[in-house]
C-alpha cells in the first residue's frame, strides 16, 4: 500500500513534467498501463520508450491533477487534466482518470480512462 507521501510525490513529478522520471522511479519493472481497453504495454523500459514517443511528438506537455490523489489499500485514483501542445501550436486537453494498482511503494499497473474523443481521434 503506498503511503500519501509516495502518491504526493509521484503527482508532483508529473506536474513538473518530469513523465519519464516519475516512470523510472515509481514504476516496477514488470509494470502494466492500459489506455482504456486497449491491449497493455507492458515493461518499465517499454513504457518510458512510449512516454519519450509522446514527448518527441509534442511540442509543450502539461498536467493539472484535479482534486486529491484517492487512496484505498492497493488502489489508488487521480483525475488528470493534461494540454498537448503540437509543433504547429494546436492544444488539444485530455479529461483522465487515472486508476492505479501499488505494490508498497511501486506501481504495478495503472488503467487510463477518457474519451479519445477529447484528442479529435
Amino acid at each position: 500500500m503506498p503511503s500519501r507521501e509516495i502518491v504526493e510525490a509521484f503527482a508532483k513529478r508529473l506536474e513538473e513534467g518530469d513523465f519519464v522520471g516519475a516512470i523510472e522511479q515509481f514504476y516496477l519493472p514488470n509494470a502494466a498501463t492500459y489506455e482504456n481497453n486497449a491491449p497493455p504495454t507492458v515493461g518499465r523500459d517499454q513504457l518510458i520508450a512510449k512516454e519519450r514517443g509522446v514527448l518527441a511528438a509534442t511540442k509543450e506537455v502539461k498536467a493539472i491533477r484535479l482534486g486529491p490523489s484517492l487512496i484505498e489499500g492497493d488502489n489508488v485514483a487521480t483525475r488528470w487534466r493534461f494540454s498537448f501542445t503540437n509543433a504547429e501550436g494546436v492544444t488539444r486537453t485530455l479529461d483522465e482518470i487515472a486508476w492505479q494498482t501499488w505494490q508498497g511503494d511501486k506501481l504495478v499497473e495503472e488503467r487510463f480512462y477518457y474519451d479519445p474523443k477529447q484528442l479529435g481521434r
